[in-house]
């Protein structure tokens, strides 16, 4: 037991404790409201995942970017880039469908590498360069297909939305796949500069660190990541369409705030995936709520103003939540180095005299 309390107290300073917390909630908050034996269902589990999974995945690759210092609201809109890509040139070159979506993803690599080098070489407000490449890079998805068109070979799509050994989601793959490219990536001296530029970039600049260099490499990582999510999200649609997935880019930034990610160097990758669970398990409560509401209450209705707006605040919450709870584990952090560095000190000294 007091081994049990020791794994807790230590976990309870980790990064992402507020957004498990919060996604646990979320969990059990939907499990009660839907019951064990529906919730827990193969084929409900699997629809969680499929029709989720690309804006997990930009929240995924989000995170990465705030670590490292920098952010990119244009990832959501980079989704219908990637869709559309693949679409049209398996539509109009009638290239294999798996050679349209390697091209889809080179696309979102390039548009992660404009903002890049707007941000990281001409020193340009992320937030504003970012924003600004929405419209850009909306403009270019309608010169590429105007309208809603295409679609997707059926084998394709229902292997997307099939499960393994009968309980194991198909899309969960793309998740497994960027989970562990990540911790591989954690290992290296990529790793570690990330943190260190994303902390403080002169400090790493001056310890021999490029900013430049390890931003490129976070956004290339970020590119790759948005575009498997693209193709997720191309998958599950069979369609293309030019006008999708724009709020995304805010909501993963969100996401990533709510799971206990701060701007540069603070955090990990499982916050943001903690926060992405927050956000999709929440509307979800909020559904289910009112429909036991509906069901045992005679006459009773509602708009989905209201359910929008319920889901809103408790997202709110959740966000103040997030805030407090930072700044305590900051706080803490401090006072342990400061007791750190003084206890070495007063041990310097006394072996001095």
């Amino acid at each position: 037991m007091q081994t049990l309390k020791n794994s807790f107290a230590r976990f309870r300073k980790t990064r992402a404790f507020t957004g498990f917390m919060l996604f646990l909630f979320a969990l059990l908050l939907n499990i009660a409201l839907q019951g064990p034996a529906r919730f827990f269902t193969v084929r409900n589990v699997n629809t969680i995942f499929s029709s989720n999974m690309a804006f997990l995945l930009v929240v995924m690759a989000q995170s990465v970017l705030l670590i490292a210092g920098t952010l990119d609201v244009s990832s959501g809109v980079q989704l219908a880039l990637v869709n559309v890509v693949t679409i049209m040139t398996v539509q109009e070159w009638g290239v294999p469908f798996v050679l349209g979506c390697v091209i889809g993803i080179g696309a979102a690599i390039a548009a992660s590498l404009v903002c890049w080098f707007c941000v990281s070489v001409l020193r340009l407000p992320d937030l504003l360069a970012s924003y600004a490449l929405i419209f850009a890079i909306r403009g270019v998805n309608v010169l590429i297909m105007n309208v809603p068109q295409g679609s997707v070979s059926r084998v394709f799509f229902r292997a997307y939305d099939s499960v393994i050994f009968g309980f194991i989601p198909a899309s969960s793959i793309a998740l497994i796949s960027v989970l562990l490219l990540w911790a591989y990536l954690c290992r290296t001296r990529f790793g570690k500069n990330i943190y260190a530029v994303g902390a403080n970039p002169q400090n790493a600049f001056a310890a021999g660190i490029n900013p430049v260099k390890v931003q490129f490499q976070a956004f290339m990582f970020k590119g790759l990541v948005v575009g498997i999510a693209g193709i997720c999200l191309t998958l599950m649609t069979a369609s293309g369409n030019p006008n999708q997935g724009e709020d995304i880019g805010v909501r993963s930034l969100a996401a990533c705030i709510i799971g206990g990610l701060t701007f540069g160097g603070w955090g990990s990758m499982a916050c943001g995936v903690f926060g992405g669970g927050f956000l999709i398990l929440i509307p979800n409560s909020v559904y289910f709520f009112f429909n036991m509401l509906f069901s045992r209450l005679p006459g009773f209705s509602v708009t989905s103003y209201w359910q929008n707006f319920l889901s809103d605040v408790i997202i709110f919450l959740g966000l103040l939540m997030t805030i407090v709870t930072m700044k305590g584990q900051r706080e803490a952090l401090r006072v342990s180095i400061q007791n750190k560095y003084s206890f070495k000190r007063r041990d310097t000294n006394a072996k001095q005299n």
